[in-house]
Formats: structure tokens, C-alpha cells, sequence
């Protein structure tokens, strides 16, 4: 991922983490950035899953979102 990814769209969604099985509707953003920063914020407050499909169709997984998004300010 490069940080011209960061500027394209992207859709979030959050799963509740300790719920059984619900459906989810994806939210969607106008940059990636803006949806790393939600997702983030969903980590630390709530008990939540959050999981990211990139304009390019990758699909960043909580663990991911949680390793690139929590250690620093978004660039």
C-alpha cells in the first residue's frame, strides 16, 4: 500500500466483536484515511471489528487496521 492509497476511496465496516451473528451494513468513505481514522476510533471505544475494503479491493482486517492505524498519526 502507498501513501497515494491513502486519498482513494474505501468502505468500512464495523462488526460488534462479542455478538453473535448480525448483519452489517458497509459505510462508505472518501479516503481511506478518513476510514482508518473511524475504524481506529471504533477499536479503542468500543468492542468492535472493523474491517476495510480498499477502491482496489484489498480488505484490511482488523489486525491490520490495528498495526497501521494505532502506532501513530495517519501520514
Amino acid at each position: 500500500m502507498t501513501s497515494a492509497d491513502l486519498d482513494k476511496r474505501a468502505e468500512l465496516t464495523v462488526w460488534p466483536k462479542r455478538a453473535p451473528g448480525r448483519s452489517a451494513q458497509g459505510r462508505p468513505f472518501a479516503t481511506l484515511r478518513e476510514a482508518l481514522a473511524v475504524a481506529a476510533q471504533a477499536i479503542e471505544t468500543e468492542d468492535a471489528q472493523p474491517w476495510i475494503i480498499t477502491e482496489a479491493g484489498d480488505i484490511l482486517s482488523p489486525r491490520w487496521i490495528r498495526a497501521n492505524s494505532l502506532t501513530g498519526p495517519l501520514q
